[in-house]
């Protein structure tokens, strides 16, 4: 079964998400937060999921694309995508 945390505008943003991390910080996934229901399956199947541990590895020249660690996985997130994980900043 599948558990999809939508929130709407109001509180989007409200938290420390994936796109905030800086180079080399480390961060646990707390929840995808996102008024899409398609970009928060999306993100599931790339293996988003609470307690996952993120590092943040680098971002293009104007900030996009992110490579972001996933556990083991280096995956590539555009803004918008890293705007709707929502971390515990370790």
């Amino acid at each position: 079964m599948l558990f999809i945390i939508i929130r709407n505008y109001a509180t989007l943003g409200s938290g420390m998400t994936l796109q905030t991390l800086r180079k080399g910080q480390k961060g646990r996934v707390r929840a995808i937060v996102t008024a899409d229901p398609d970009l928060a399956v999306k993100l599931r199947e790339i293996g988003f999921s609470e307690g996952d541990e993120v590092e943040m590895i680098t971002s293009g020249l104007f900030g996009q694309p992110l490579a972001v660690r996933l556990n083991r996985t280096l995956v590539a997130l555009r803004g918008n995508e890293a705007a709707a994980v929502e971390i515990d900043h370790d």
